[in-house]
């Protein structure tokens, strides 16, 4: 690449200018190019890395980047008698409504989803 030998030191504030607006421009271009290629080649080496763990969906990306196992759905075994629409699984902490019922003296066997029911609905979805 041939280039002028320039003295900055003379130029004017105008020409100097310029020259900066023109190198800008160019500068700005080369990275949104560079920007793009890194950015094309990093999809083609995660295509490869999904290609290689396997298309199975046994992994999903947690919120703080790490990669987890998935866990199958789990049916709840509690439900809240007054709100029908509050359940429980048994995993975890137990849920605020069942917490202060059984401060009351309930027993954990008073919220329990009788089987039958559980099962029929557990058939209709499959």
């Amino acid at each position: 690449m041939a280039m002028k030998k320039v003295d900055l030191e003379i130029m004017s504030v105008d020409d100097l200018w310029s020259l900066h607006e023109t190198v800008s421009k160019i500068l700005s271009t080369r990275i949104t190019t560079e920007k793009h290629e890194l950015e094309r080649r990093l999809a083609v080496l995660n295509r490869g890395r999904l290609a290689i763990e396997g298309a199975t969906d046994f992994n999903v990306q947690g919120a703080n980047g790490k990669i987890r196992r998935k866990y199958p759905r789990v049916f709840p075994k509690y439900r809240n008698p007054q709100t029908p629409s509050e359940t429980w699984s048994g995993r975890g902490k137990r849920p605020r409504w069942l917490v202060a019922a059984l401060k009351n003296g309930r027993k954990i066997e008073d919220f329990q989803i009788s089987d039958a029911a559980g099962l029929k609905s557990r058939r209709q979805r499959a």
